[in-house]
């Protein structure tokens, strides 16, 4: 989607992976391959490129480091990328500059976590891997005791479990000059076995007071973090009245996806302003947008077939956009659908049409 958004500009993008197969490979102007986390192949690619950015946290940082020593433009800095995904120094950067967040604890090992049960730390709680967590993996809800039998022996941060009323996004813009622009809140709703985002609503159906707040933390986070790009910062309204920020997310985001059709600067573009130090573009809504993820289906594994796509493409005011992943897993995202009307319950409507009807099988 970088790649599309590119090709109206005919700015000319390079991509580095593992698989010339990859759905990007097909759009980009050059395709390298090789694995982004792996120290020489991410030096080697930097040095031939203008400008270096990323659609996932998990690359080789020293090789960002390296890159940016000898001159070379890398957004977001590898210094921010090293606080992102670890999910621990992330909570510390938190709690260190004040930032509303749900309370934690870090803990090494499993042994050290048993330890801290009902003397530190109470059922129920949350789990999270401090690295390599993606798409709600790394991540396991303790509700009872014989939860913690499936907690795996790694690095840890454990939060609080909130009593959660909504979940929200914001994604804020920033450009070499400090420009900041934010897009508007979205509402996010999870997918209760994947624990990823199943529909998202925008605008958000939330108070002005919190879109406001939404919007302030995520400036603050931007500018504190000191990122070029993209940011997406997804947080929780809990029961009791309050914002907490969850986690961000350094890059385009699947909570900015509805952008392209439901905004008037899309996130892709947004994000290729931001690094290229252009002004940023506006990001008022155009019209009201549901975006459904469109998921591999549960039992099916092995090259992707796409049942009554016919039917949903025929839909009004619906936007399908496949990966081109030739390989569906269960609940991998094989895609997404964006529906925009002014009125949302009948873009609701429209959106679990194609998520109930779009099955994505083997």
């Amino acid at each position: 989607m970088l790649c599309q958004a590119a090709s109206n500009w005919r700015i000319p993008i390079w991509i580095l992976d593992q698989s010339p197969d990859f759905p990007a490979s097909r759009l980009c102007d050059r395709f390298v391959e090789g694995n982004f986390k792996d120290y020489d192949d991410v030096l080697q690619f930097g040095r031939q490129v203008d400008i270096l950015t990323i659609e996932i946290e998990h690359v080789n940082t020293d090789a960002l480091e390296q890159l940016e020593q000898e001159g070379i433009s890398v957004y977001p800095n590898s210094a921010a990328l090293n606080t992102i995904k670890d999910k621990g120094l992330q909570k510390l950067f938190y709690r260190d500059q004040q930032i509303p967040t749900s309370p934690f604890q870090i803990f090494e090992n499993k042994e050290e976590l048993l330890n801290a049960i009902d003397v530190s730390i109470n059922i129920p709680f949350v789990v999270k891997y401090r690295t390599a967590g993606y798409d709600g993996k790394g991540v396991q809800v303790v509700k009872k005791a014989t939860d913690i039998d499936r907690v795996g022996d790694l690095p840890m941060m454990v939060e609080d479990l909130v009593d959660i009323d909504k979940e929200i996004s914001v994604i804020a813009a920033r450009n070499p000059n400090g420009e900041v622009i934010t897009f508007p809140a979205v509402e996010m709703e999870f997918h209760p076995t994947a624990n990823l985002v199943e529909y998202l609503v925008c605008p958000a159906n939330i108070s002005t007071s919190f879109n406001t707040k939404a919007k302030e933390l995520a400036v603050e986070i931007i500018q504190k973090l000191d990122i070029v790009g993209l940011l997406a910062v997804e947080m929780f309204i809990s029961k009791d009245g309050h914002i907490l920020v969850n986690e961000v997310a350094p890059r385009p985001h699947n909570s900015g996806h509805q952008t392209i059709e439901g905004n008037a600067t899309s996130q892709y573009e947004q994000h290729l302003r931001a690094i290229l130090n252009l002004s940023l573009g506006p990001t008022h809504i155009l019209q009201p947008s549901v975006m459904v993820n469109l998921l591999g289906a549960d039992g099916y594994s092995g090259h992707a077939i796409y049942e009554n796509i016919d039917e949903c493409i025929d839909l009004n005011d619906s936007y399908i956009h496949l990966y081109g992943k030739t390989v569906t897993k269960p609940f991998r995202k094989m895609g997404h659908a964006t529906v925009i009307d002014e009125d949302l319950s009948k873009a609701r409507r429209k959106a679990t049409f194609i998520k109930d009807n779009l099955i994505i099988k083997a």
